[in-house]
């Protein structure tokens, strides 16, 4: 199906560029793919990069698309949303963070088929993580298509609830603030300790990517793999009591809870 479908882009930036690139190396012809960007400089780019035509205006992509990716910021979509004529036969697929599909449904004119994507920034080096909902509209073929798009720059998890992807936001699409914070925070401490500030980061970094590997190579699930590296009496199990002391699961509990009501409220504010 996906060698068929004519997918086009209403925006131009790195998620879409990084989205482009990740579905010509999975094998879909650049003859498929459009783009379409107010940016001269932009359009150009992406045709010099990946061969694929541009529209300057988004009507002409909406023409000739059998999917239609809304990738441009949250607050530009209703406007973009209102100012095309949509067609009935389209899968429309939204990775503007927030916007309900009720809203975006009513924006297209209703009974629209409609996928919305939450991917995080590891999606522009093709490690992404995706969750996905799809409205009553969408077909099962539909929602495979939209499979094989988001899979093109890394893993998808459909939700089957749509307030769901509030919670997948605050876990997957925030994450990787988390991370890069805690690896912030290893660095620091490397360097108080008396490391070199080059060497602090870089141990810290490879020391992110090698645990995320093993986690994700390894069928033991992470508070497993955590036990097993934390021997009685060690180094390991001094630093996890200080993190447990000072309530370290609870802080992400709030922190997690923090994001995922922000993204209720954005949703509130942005659907309207």
């Amino acid at each position: 199906m996906m060698k068929t479908q004519k997918i086009g882009f209403i925006g131009a930036g790195n998620m879409a560029r990084s989205l482009i690139g990740g579905l010509i190396s999975s094998g879909v012809s650049h003859q498929q793919l459009f783009a379409a960007d107010p940016n001269e400089d932009i359009r150009q780019s992406l045709a010099d990069d990946f061969s694929i035509q541009t529209f300057d205006d988004n009507q002409s992509l909406v023409n000739q698309s059998d999917v239609i990716i809304f990738a441009v910021k949250p607050q530009a979509l209703k406007t973009v949303a209102t100012s095309i004529t949509a067609k009935d036969s389209a899968l429309y697929l939204s990775i503007a963070a927030g916007i309900p599909s009720e809203s975006i449904n009513t924006w297209l004119g209703s009974n629209k088929a409609i996928v919305r994507a939450m991917p995080n920034t590891p999606a522009l080096v093709l490690s992404g993580a995706s969750g996905l909902f799809a409205n009553a509209q969408v077909s099962q073929t539909q929602k495979e298509i939209a499979e094989s798009i988001l899979r093109a720059v890394g893993l998808t998890i459909w939700v089957e609830e749509e307030n769901l992807l509030d919670a997948v936001t605050a876990l997957s699409g925030s994450g990787p603030a988390y991370f890069f914070m805690v690896m912030e925070a290893m660095e620091k401490a490397g360097e108080m300790l008396g490391l070199p500030a080059d060497t602090a980061r870089l141990l810290a970094i490879q020391t992110g990517f090698g645990s995320c590997k093993l986690a994700l190579e390894i069928e033991d699930d992470p508070a497993t793999l955590r036990r097993k590296v934390t021997s009685p009496g060690g180094t390991t199990e001094q630093a996890i009591k200080t993190f447990e002391e000072n309530d370290l699961m609870g802080i992400f509990n709030k922190a997690m809870t923090a994001a995922r009501d922000r993204a209720k409220e954005l949703a509130e504010e942005l659907g309207k």
